[in-house]
């Protein structure tokens, strides 16, 4: 790996440079060293490998982020990289013949074939063939999903229905009536594209396409599949418990694996990811694990103290309020918030107080409430109590 040059080195660009950056480095590098611009030369040919394989990992964020990181050494398996070199080649390439380039740079189509009118010309054998027969993952599939706020706080399962494309049953896949031969293309020879010579400004030069014959397959159906009629595919619905668990928030995604849409080729099933949305409470107001509910207490709890009952998601829970209590006040309950996902801790729960003032008072609680005030020094100027004077004003009004 200590002989590999530095990816940004071959592009020629910085280690800051944009994704617009590095792909117009690419263009240019590729127009350059492609080898049709260069026939028969093995240094075009190597430093056209060198600008693909940069750009395979320069233009991918995840890639690119692994190797500004650890370098090279995050596709060496040696190294115990996530990508590596193996006998297939650099990511998505399988390799390089001494006849030409017969690799699949499937990540290049679309750079290319805007330079050269399609597909890949001089000696590649096709990245649309290995591509359209190569097995495919199966697409995944969005669901979206309404739960309420307890549902989502102590988890719950759930049953869905949706729409998924799955391998026909009748056929087993291959689109052929049953009985009947699957024949391999006599036009693309079974490769699904065809080679097709394009007058440039650089003069003659050979580009794929898909062959129209097969429409890509590389196989010819005789006799459709009466079922799927030779897609090999039939679109049914499906029903799946989906497990929610414990303190799931709103926005989160579930990931059904092997639950999507079917794959191509015989490869795997795509997933399915369940986005949660949960319904608010009348109550409480969720904020991470924790909850916050806002509760009124009489004046003479928050004057004296004492126990008062909190509702929580659990049921109510006695509390006791110290003497003095101010409206405003903030107390938290520990462990009775929301449970933490796949654990087995909780959030707190945080109780706002705000003291109720009786509107209405009866004679004799008028009367206690003024021998209070005196006993506060609350007395008007002018001599009796606040509580009077106020009584006095409404009578004159």
């Amino acid at each position: 790996m200590a002989d590999k040059k530095d990816y940004y080195e071959v592009l020629g660009v910085s280690k800051t440079a944009s994704d617009d950056e590095i792909k117009s480095a690419y263009r240019k590098l590729a127009k350059k060293y492609h080898p049709d611009m260069n026939p028969g030369d093995k240094n075009a040919e190597e430093r056209f490998k060198e600008v693909n394989e940069a750009y395979e990992v320069l233009a991918d964020k995840d890639k690119r982020a692994k190797y500004d990181q650890f370098g090279h050494a995050a596709f060496d398996p040696s190294a115990g990289g996530g990508y590596g070199y193996g006998a297939s080649g650099f990511g998505g390439f399988s390799g390089f013949s001494s006849g030409g380039f017969s690799g699949s740079f499937t990540g290049f189509e679309d750079i290319l074939g805007s330079m050269f009118g399609g597909g890949f010309g001089g000696g590649f054998s096709g990245a649309s063939s290995s591509r359209a027969n190569a097995a495919m993952q199966g697409e995944d599939l969005r669901y979206n999903m309404t739960i309420t706020f307890e549902e989502a706080a102590f988890g719950c399962k759930k049953e869905i229905s949706y729409r998924r494309e799955e391998k026909c049953s009748v056929c087993g896949g291959t689109g052929a009536k049953a009985g009947s031969n699957v024949k391999t293309c006599t036009k693309c020879k079974g490769t699904g594209t065809i080679r097709v010579q394009q007058n440039t400004v650089f003069g003659a030069m050979m580009s794929t396409a898909t062959c129209d014959a097969c429409g890509g397959t590389g196989k010819i159906i005789e006799q459709p599949c009466e079922t799927c009629h030779g897609s090999g595919r039939v679109s049914n619905v499906i029903k799946v418990s989906v497990t929610i668990p414990a303190g799931i928030d709103d926005g989160q995604t579930i990931r059904i694996g092997g639950k999507g849409g079917a794959g191509y080729n015989g490869g795997p099933d795509g997933d399915l990811l369940v986005s949660i949305r949960v319904k608010s409470h009348k109550q409480f107001i969720r904020e991470g694990y924790d909850l916050y509910i806002n509760m009124t207490i009489p004046i003479t709890t928050a004057v004296l103290g004492g126990e008062v009952k909190v509702p929580t998601l659990n049921g109510e829970v006695k509390y006791n309020i110290p003497a003095g209590t101010q409206s405003g006040t903030t107390f938290r309950l520990r462990e009775q918030g929301i449970q933490r996902l796949h654990q087995s801790t909780k959030g707190d729960l945080y109780v706002n107080v705000t003291v109720e003032i009786p509107k209405r008072l009866t004679d004799e609680q008028r009367r206690l409430f003024e021998e209070l005030a005196v006993t506060f020094g609350t007395t008007h100027p002018d001599g009796g109590s606040i509580f009077s004077k106020i009584k006095k004003g409404k009578k004159k009004s």
